[in-house]
């Protein structure tokens, strides 16, 4: 499992034009699930998600996680973030998950996110959807399991 996490002042998922999940600050988290992620991967992931300290306390270091900075998830699923890109011009997606496995293991984060207290917003699994965001720093890391 990979996620893209970037620290946002704001981010938003549309699908035909309807916005479908927004959220003022908080985290932008890009899911890309793979062939061998499993239910304990993503248990793991939400505890990194949720506990992850990327945003500044008082002194300006990175020592406050989502909660504590009160900001929400914007959850949105992108299976490229899959891909083999290690050689040739055109990436390989034999390493993503199935289409229906994919999607139970990203419901399955969503809800662990949720079970952590935080609130989850959501893109729609599978749908062309187009992202927006005001990236906070800027402030990108890659979490792999």
């Amino acid at each position: 499992m990979k996620v893209l996490l970037q620290r946002v002042t704001s981010a938003r998922v549309e699908v035909a034009g309807e916005t479908v999940g927004a959220i003022d600050a908080g985290l932008l988290a890009l899911v890309g699930v793979e062939r061998h992620d499993d239910d304990a991967m993503v248990a793991r992931m939400a505890e990194r998600v949720a506990g992850y300290r990327i945003f500044n306390d008082d002194q300006g270091r990175m020592n406050r996680d989502v909660r504590e900075q009160g900001g929400a998830v914007l959850l949105v699923s992108q299976f490229t973030l899959a891909a083999d890109t290690r050689k040739g011009r055109r990436p390989g997606f034999s390493g993503a998950a199935a289409p229906a496995d994919g999607e139970r293991l990203y419901e399955a984060l969503v809800a662990a996110l949720r079970a952590t207290g935080l609130t989850v917003a959501t893109g729609r699994f599978g749908a062309d959807m187009q992202v927006s965001l005001t990236n906070d720093g800027p402030v990108t890391f890659m979490l792999e399991m």
